[in-house]
C-alpha cells in the first residue's frame, strides 16, 4: 500500500492553485473538500489525506489518518502511527510555531536525505506555496516527526 500511496502522490505532481497564491483551483478544491474544508485554506495536509483516502478506497480499508487539513492536528491525533525512522510511504510533519506546520509524503530515503512529494509548496520548499512538487529535505530538518500510514 505504501507503493500505491507514492504512485497516487506522483499522479498529482504539478497540480497547482488557480489563480496562483490563493489556495483555490480545481485540484486544490478536491483536496480541501476531502477533509471537509472549502477553498482558501492551506492544503498540504489535505493533499496527503486525499492521497491516502484514494488508496484506502482502492483497498476497501478505513483511512487511518485524522480527517483534518491541520498539520499539527494530524500529528496530535496520530500518536499510534508515529515512527522514529522514516521510510518510503511515510508522512513527515514540520512545526513552524504559532500553529503553523507543513507535511509531505516521503517517496525515497537515501542516507540523511528524504525525497518528498508535497502539496502547497514551491521551488523554495515553502509551507505556503502553490503547487504539488517533489522536494529533497535533510532528515534532521524535520523538526516534528514521521507518521507511518501503512505498514506494508
Amino acid at each position: 500500500m505504501r507503493e500505491q500511496l507514492i504512485k497516487q502522490a506522483r499522479s498529482q505532481l504539478y497540480v497547482q492553485e488557480w489563480p496562483i497564491k490563493n489556495n483555490r483551483g480545481p485540484g486544490v478544491k478536491k483536496y480541501l473538500n476531502s477533509v471537509g474544508l472549502g477553498e482558501g485554506y492551506a492544503w498540504c495536509m489535505a493533499f496527503i489525506y486525499w492521497c491516502v483516502q484514494e488508496v484506502c478506497n482502492d483497498y476497501g480499508v478505513q483511512n487511518p489518518l485524522q480527517k483534518t487539513g491541520g498539520v499539527l492536528a494530524q500529528w496530535n491525533g496520530s500518536k499510534v502511527l508515529r515512527v522514529d525512522k522514516p521510510e518510503k510511504g511515510d508522512v513527515f510533519i514540520m512545526d513552524f510555531g504559532k500553529g503553523l506546520g507543513h507535511a509531505g509524503i516521503i517517496v525515497d530515503v537515501e542516507g540523511d536525505v528524504i525525497t518528498t512529494i508535497e502539496g502547497n509548496t514551491n521551488d523554495e520548499a515553502s509551507r505556503e506555496g502553490y503547487i504539488v512538487a517533489e522536494k529533497k529535505r535533510k532528515i534532521k530538518s524535520i523538526n516534528k516527526g514521521f507518521i507511518r500510514v501503512f505498514n506494508k
